[in-house]
């Protein structure tokens, strides 16, 4: 694979291109772009961060759409993401018209991993120390987000203290390079590799207490 060179301007005009034209016509015209400075640049960097500290394993998702279930036909995801990987943990990094973003967390967690997960945060140890670890990652120029409930979960009152985290059936921490005018290769790395590890001690508490059983 040939070593990360960063992201040219042509790749986030690729994405204004596709947001714009969402169809197979574009991509196909488009497509030596497509392959190389979008999916072939983001793998180079993701491949060049792979190792003991964040992950061996490097894993690009299909650019296609699955449209099985969804009433937007458009064929094409307007972002390109991937992920670096061990068996207990994983780390992501996402191109699109906004820029690049990295991040890291829980997503989509399975009934058991989010009942873990609340009954993480209700315990005092566990729930005040991820609260401290949400701080922690805020005051690093972290945006800690993800999808919450509209209320409290079933049976826990609407005024407990860590009430806030515990409406969140997602969990992540990262933060956004803007691209117009490309990212240069040292800066895609340090941005990518700053924010996994300013969010790292954020996933270990998610490891520790959602991944495993």
């Amino acid at each position: 694979m040939p070593a990360f060179a960063g992201f040219p301007p042509a790749v986030f005009a690729w994405f204004d291109g596709l947001e714009g034209d969402n169809s197979r016509d574009y991509v196909q015209r488009t497509r030596d772009v497509l392959d190389g400075p979008v999916r072939g640049g983001l793998e180079a960097l993701l491949s060049e961060l792979a190792g003991a500290e964040f992950g061996e394993e490097v894993k690009l998702f299909r650019q296609h759409r699955d449209l099985r279930f969804s009433r937007d036909k458009s064929p094409y995801k307007t972002r390109t993401y991937g992920l670096v990987r061990s068996p207990d943990r994983a780390y992501y990094a996402e191109l699109s018209a906004r820029g690049l973003y990295a991040g890291t967390g829980f997503y989509a967690p399975g009934r058991e991993q989010l009942a873990r997960f609340r009954d993480a945060v209700l315990d005092e140890a566990a729930g005040g120390e991820l609260e401290a670890l949400v701080g922690a990652a805020r005051a690093q120029g972290l945006d800690v987000e993800g999808e919450t409930l509209r209320s409290a979960p079933r049976g826990v009152p609407r005024d407990h203290p860590r009430i806030a985290l515990l409406r969140h059936t997602a969990l992540i921490a990262g933060r956004r390079l803007g691209g117009s005018g490309g990212i240069a290769r040292e800066a895609a790395l340090a941005h990518v590799a700053g924010t996994w590890r300013a969010a790292a001690p954020l996933l270990a508490w998610i490891a520790l207490h959602v991944a495993r059983a």
